[in-house]
């Protein structure tokens, strides 16, 4: 129902995906750079030939026209985009579709979606772009059906504020979307995810998804002025503030709320001119041990930059960014305002200060963000082609990090096996603290991949749990990081936030299964 189709496997459109033989030849390629053996690539099934169950309801006559059970529309919203997920949809293996994909043109209609389920008795799943990593769209539900609410028509940017910088946008604007609708005003967000091409801003919000800012403005909660949502018990909406002591902040329970608490249909954020001064370098760190000194006295200086990323020395050859065997700082400062060169001389002359001297300026910020938006794409290949390819990530404070990673590199990799390919790099950095995100690429077990990566998962969970980390620090929790979420949130939290759902969810209808169990 909407122009322009995703493809029914893997990452973008339909109109951009690369042939059969190019799929053979970047996935042969891969295996053959990373060291693996030959394996067969296999091809994502066609549309026609996936079994799919028959819809277990139907819309109403009055809901019929913004509603599909098109076998099209229900795959491509049965699952994410976690390597658990491709798997299964390579396979041809739809396990849970939604039985009917709403999508709704304002909030009227979102409204009347809801009030139809709570009849029904099903469950309702809001969607964005559907690049949810942690199972946070899959209807994997007990309700005897489900409806994916799909916002994607609720594009817009509704309205600009440009004394107070600020902007109204609808939750299914994607980021190419909004970012050029500011552009008519001179104004952007500067918010890009990974996903940045088919997320959109109510999913940022919904999953506190963290954004290309490696400190300061790490997150979009950094850039939310107020939050409005439709929930099965009303219409939740905040006032427009730039900051309030009064309580609780209700935009905070929403922000990370991950559908659970209503349906996210618009919001005002802070927005900004665009940047005129950039300067990105490139530093080369023995180790990521020695690297990780110079992103903590980075962040603790109080320069902010906008990029700095550490890869370690397995990451940097794997991808080419560097080959003299150490890791690599990737730097970067940007403003609207003033000249950035006196930031990124201070900056140099404290990594400096770590055994950093930085060599050139290998290709600036433009190409590092192209090549962070492709990964993705090339993940799609790498999976095609019997290659293991998934993350995982977390946040711990600087005087735990070394003993941290150690552990967790540990436990992961003999979960793994020896083969296997485990590289970390930093990707926020904090004054007390750092985001590593781990790498893993190894040869998949063929038939036995989704037992093979839950043993990798729970591994890895465990020692990030044990040690310390957060469970996630911006993929959210969704349905896959349930068991690890479950004990990280103190208990009291966890009753408060089932109390919450019960007031304005009181049927447990939305994205059940995520966050909390009613």
């Amino acid at each position: 129902m909407l122009q322009r189709r995703r493809k029914l496997w893997g990452w973008g459109y339909e109109d951009h995906g690369v042939s059969r033989e190019e799929i053979e030849q970047i996935g042969l390629g891969a295996r053959e750079h990373l060291g693996f053996g030959p394996a067969e690539v296999e091809h994502p099934p066609l549309l026609e030939d996936v079994e799919l169950q028959a819809a277990r309801i139907e819309p109403p006559a009055a809901l019929a026209p913004i509603c599909s059970t098109d076998r099209y529309d229900r795959l491509t919203h049965a699952y994410g985009k976690a390597y658990r997920d491709l798997v299964r949809a390579l396979r041809g293996r739809f396990d849970h579709p939604p039985d009917v994909v709403a999508y709704p043109r304002d909030e009227g209609d979102v409204e009347r979606v809801l009030d139809w389920c709570a009849g029904a008795g099903a469950a309702a799943i809001p969607f964005g772009g559907g690049t949810s990593v942690v199972g946070g769209v899959e209807p994997r539900v007990p309700q005897p059906a489900a409806v994916t609410i799909d916002l994607g028509r609720l594009d817009r940017v509704l309205d600009v504020d440009p004394v107070s910088r600020a902007a109204r946008i609808q939750a299914g604007a994607t980021g190419p979307g909004l970012e050029e609708q500011l552009k008519a005003h001179g104004l952007t967000l500067r918010h890009y995810p990974q996903s940045f091409e088919y997320s959109t801003l109510g999913g940022w919000i919904a999953t506190r998804a963290g954004g290309h800012y490696a400190t300061l403005h790490t997150h979009i909660d950094d850039f939310v002025e107020s939050v409005r949502a439709v929930t099965p018990s009303g219409v939740w909406e905040s006032r427009r503030l730039p900051g309030s002591g009064a309580g609780p902040s209700p935009d905070r329970m929403l922000i990370g709320s991950e559908g659970i608490l209503g349906v996210i249909t618009e919001a005002w954020v802070r927005v900004q001119e665009a940047p005129r001064s950039k300067s990105s370098k490139r530093t080369p760190a023995e180790t990521l041990k020695r690297g990780a000194q110079a992103v903590r006295a980075l962040a603790q200086s109080g320069l902010h930059p906008s990029n700095c990323r550490l890869l370690d020395p397995e990451e940097a050859a794997l991808t080419g960014a560097a080959q003299d065997g150490g890791a690599l700082l990737v730097l970067g400062f940007e403003s609207s305002d003033h000249d950035v060169e006196p930031r990124m001389a201070r900056a140099e002359e404290l990594c400096g200060d770590f055994g950093g001297e930085v060599r050139r300026r290998g290709g600036g910020e433009g190409a590092w963000r192209d090549a962070f938006l492709r990964a993705p794409y090339l993940r799609d290949n790498l999976i095609a082609a019997g290659i293991l390819a998934e993350t995982f990530e977390s946040a711990i404070t600087w005087d735990r990090f070394d003993a941290f990673v150690a552990e967790v590199r540990e436990r992961a990799a003999a979960a793994l096996g020896p083969e296997a390919r485990l590289t970390c790099r930093i990707t926020h950095a904090y004054p007390d603290g750092a985001a590593p995100y781990f790498t893993v690429l190894a040869p998949a077990r063929r038939g036995s991949e989704l037992e093979q990566w839950d043993e990798v998962k729970a591994a890895a969970s465990e020692a990030v749990i044990s040690a310390g980390g957060t469970i996630t620090h911006h993929h959210a929790v969704g349905r896959d990081h349930r068991p690890w979420y479950d004990r990280q949130r103190p208990d009291p939290f966890a009753e408060a936030l089932r109390a919450a759902k019960a007031a304005v969810d009181p049927r447990a209808m939305l994205n059940p299964g995520v966050l909390v169990d009613p």
